[in-house]
């Protein structure tokens, strides 16, 4: 291949990054032709050209590798932002997101994922403030001392998660010394809490 433009490759390994920082994916050659304005064939074949020279991996559509991305990990997961903790029920329907943001893999892990904002100062003794983002493992179960989305009454709640099958009752509890904790007969676990992303003042 006579290459007549190097500008090009760092053109195209830029797109290639943003793209997949901001979806998740590799774009196509149809989508890096429009987003640069280079033709297709043209496209392909630096492609073609930067593969033979060892400066990204391409095997199909949406399956390419810079050397950025790989030295980075740039995996990321889409996570839904729902709102905050204490206004009811976590749903997953569209209407019911704010946004959606992307974490990466490496950090943050996989799995089914939600963010819920923390509201009040009920957890504050294990650094969740007001207004922090909480990232929330999407389950149905907890283990003792946990901290957990629970549902009780069509509202749920962030706190420490205490069976107590003796006394026929579950204990959440709060990380606050100011606030009791709260007994209920049962509660539904929406999800277990693994991460909290906050501004540091």
């Amino acid at each position: 291949m006579s290459v007549k433009n190097t500008e090009f490759f760092k053109l195209i390994e830029d797109f290639i990054d943003d793209y997949r920082e901001a979806n998740g994916a590799t774009p196509t050659i149809r989508e890096i032709e429009a987003g640069l304005g280079i033709p297709k064939s043209t496209v392909g074949r630096y492609l073609a050209y930067m593969r033979e020279q060892g400066m990204l991996d391409y095997s199909g559509p949406r399956n390419i590798t810079t050397k950025e991305a790989k030295k980075t990990k740039r995996e990321t997961v889409k996570v839904p932002v729902l709102g905050a903790v204490s206004c009811g029920l976590p749903k997953f329907a569209e209407e019911n997101i704010e946004e959606y943001i992307r974490l990466p893999v490496a950090l943050f892990g996989r799995g089914n994922f939600f963010i819920l904002r923390a509201n009040g100062d009920s957890m504050i003794g294990v650094g969740i403030n007001d207004g922090d983002l909480v990232l929330i493992r999407q389950q149905d179960s907890a283990e003792e001392g946990q901290i957990v989305v629970a549902l009780m009454d069509d509202e749920a709640t962030l706190k420490r998660y205490y069976p107590e099958p003796e006394q026929g009752r579950v204990r959440l509890h709060p990380e606050n010394d100011r606030l009791k904790d709260i007994y209920a007969d049962s509660c539904t676990i929406q999800g277990v809490a693994v991460k909290v992303i906050k501004d540091l003042t």
